[in-house]
């Protein structure tokens, strides 16, 4: 059964409105500033978890002890086929295998959909009937849990650290429940270095892997952004003492690595690769800003066998905002599908920005209609829609 089967009031959203911070900033843009969190806002956020836990704690197991199922042994139930013909119940668990994400069944395999913008400013689409319409309406079979770190209210910064990691473990039991994969982003940008809060990652990394444990569908991203003139030796030093966290719990999970300058030099990464088998590149870009020369660059590392996964990119420029090129996000997405790399969209949420799906006057948290989209919204679920079926 679902938790957040109920629409917030626009008290709340308009309360959220408040704590939210500007986009993602690229390159050598970073326009997330420091923002103050209204009371009402905090308030909505850990009315959100707690109605969450509380629903969680009130919904029976399936099959627990002391129950006998009345389900023949020999007949297939209604859900058992509904699981089978979800993304996961098609893929099971993936690997990386000659560069490409595979599925169980050694088929390549093309995770998209979409990112969330910050968890502890947009935690209402944080809900089963959102994941269900990405899934069924929109046609996605992934989504990606931006939890940021060194920004106003993030886990490093002020965050109520228990209610984001319950965001997480909501966002993921909803996608384990329709059969989708789901990113769980250690979303580092203003601390540049993901050495900075390096301890606190290991001990977020290792209670997550505990915790999904036995989930098959979920992907680590355990650095979002190095930027600042963070170097890939950094970088892969960090990693190697945060994988094998993440690797005592799940020894095949798939782990998803950031770049250099904003996750777009995975030539670096290309030059140095870490000595996992199950791990993937990030590259990350913003249609509006970056054309050819990136675009070249990640056609050269995926012929040379690097495992890429485009964790985050936007039809806008690098700030998260400005026009969008559709243009040049066609020839990105051509080239993606060209080569069967995953990606996800910047953002799921109703910030006052180009790269969010939502007018900010929207308040729906699922079903959504063309009059809840704005311009870049629109173009990337009939986009998504036009999809293979996943």
């Amino acid at each position: 059964m679902s938790i957040f089967r109920k629409t917030l009031s626009c008290a709340v959203l308009a309360a959220l409105g408040t704590c939210a911070l500007a986009g993602c900033g690229r390159q050598d843009t970073s326009n997330e500033a420091a923002t103050s969190a209204s009371p009402e806002a905090s308030a909505a956020i850990t009315e959100t978890v707690n109605e969450s836990t509380a629903a969680s704690e009130q919904t029976p197991a399936p099959d627990a002890p002391g129950t006998q199922s009345t389900q023949p042994a020999d007949v297939t139930s209604e859900a058992d086929k509904d699981k089978a013909s979800t993304p996961f119940g098609q893929h099971g668990a993936l690997h990386v295998e000659n560069g490409k994400l595979t599925d169980e069944n050694g088929n390549t395999v093309q995770l998209y959909g979409m990112s969330t913008h910050g968890i502890a400013w947009f935690p209402q689409y944080i809900n089963y009937d959102s994941l269900r319409t990405l899934r069924d309406d929109w046609n996605t079979n992934c989504i990606r849990l931006a939890m940021y770190t060194a920004e106003y209210g993030g886990y490093c910064a002020g965050g109520d650290k228990e209610q984001l990691k319950q965001l997480v473990k909501d966002g993921v039991s909803y996608a384990t429940e329709l059969g989708m994969y789901v990113i769980v982003d250690w979303h580092i940008l203003s601390d540049c270095d993901p050495n900075q809060n390096k301890d606190e990652a290991i001990a977020f990394f290792r209670e997550m892997a505990e915790v999904f444990a036995d989930n098959d569908n979920v992907l680590y991203e355990i650095c979002n952004e190095p930027n600042g003139g963070t170097s890939w030796d950094s970088i892969k030093s960090y990693a190697e003492e945060v994988i094998p966290v993440i690797r005592a719990q799940k020894p095949d999970a798939v782990i998803l690595v950031g770049t250099p300058t904003w996750s777009q030099e995975i030539d670096k990464a290309a030059a140095s690769p870490l000595d996992d088998s199950n791990v993937m590149y990030t590259l990350h870009f913003y249609a509006g800003t970056h054309k050819d020369d990136l675009r070249n660059r990640l056609e050269t590392c995926v012929q040379n066998g690097l495992p890429v996964f485009v964790s985050e990119f936007g039809m806008c420029d690098a700030s998260g905002n400005g026009a969008n090129d559709f243009v040049s996000t066609t020839k990105w997405l051509d080239l993606l599908n060209k080569y069967q790399i995953s990606f996800c969209c910047w953002n799921l949420a109703n910030k006052d920005e180009s790269s969010s799906v939502f007018k900010a006057s929207s308040t729906a948290l699922s079903d959504w209609t063309d009059d809840d989209f704005n311009e870049s919204g629109r173009w990337i679920r009939d986009y998504f829609r036009g999809m293979p079926q996943k």
